[in-house]
């Protein structure tokens, strides 16, 4: 009997994937269902805000601490709050995700405009569909940092954030910051979620659409 040898679909034939589970990354994003909870300052309420979102996710060249290779990407997000998109965003971020391939870890390196500096991280795998970034203040490895202002009237307990690839190719995220509030001498859980459409696909090493 003769072997019948089948060509596999073209979307099951993938490359060296050197951006492991960051490869479906790549590319410029948008989400209009964002939903904000967070703690109003001028009103003294917690509530929600709704909003639009714009991420751009672009790999960066190999980066090399002695033995250790990192394959990764620079990214932004910003957001508009509902009804003020022709105005200042209300949140806006720009940092690095990392793989390092040889640990099984990815790493989220994120700079916040508000004076917060955070480097979390956890266990992942190539093919990874949900990916995981924790960080605690004082962890000597994913840790948080932020302006003393803030350490006195939001002082930040935990961050725990994860992004997720779903089926019908929109990126979903979710983010939590719990914070020691000075305003109410509670903590609280500040929110973020949205679920984002790629725009806009891009070759990793070209600017070209």
């Amino acid at each position: 009997m003769t072997a019948t040898l089948t060509t596999p679909e073209l979307s099951q034939i993938q490359g060296p994937q050197k951006l492991g589970p960051l490869t479906p990354f790549v590319g410029e994003w948008e989400g209009d269902v964002g939903v904000d909870l967070s703690y109003h300052n001028d009103d003294d309420i917690t509530g929600h805000t709704s909003y639009f979102e714009k991420a751009v996710f672009k790999p960066i060249p190999i980066q090399e601490n002695g033995q250790q290779k990192l394959w990764g990407l620079n990214y932004s997000m910003t957001a508009w709050r509902h009804g003020e998109e022709a105005m200042d965003p209300f949140h806006d971020e720009i940092g690095f995700l990392l793989w390092d391939k040889a640990n099984g870890q990815v790493i989220r390196n994120v700079v916040f405009g508000r004076g917060i500096a955070i480097l979390a991280g956890s266990d992942a795998q190539p093919g990874d569909r949900t990916l995981h970034f924790n960080a605690k203040p004082g962890d000597p490895s994913y840790g948080i940092l932020q302006n003393r202002y803030l350490m006195q009237r939001a002082e930040i307990k935990d961050f725990t954030s994860s992004f997720t690839f779903n089926d019908d190719g929109t990126l979903s995220y979710t983010s939590d910051l719990l914070l020691r509030l000075a305003a109410t001498g509670a903590e609280m859980h500040h929110t973020d979620e949205n679920t984002l459409r790629r725009v806009k696909q891009f070759h990793p090493g070209t600017e070209h659409a």
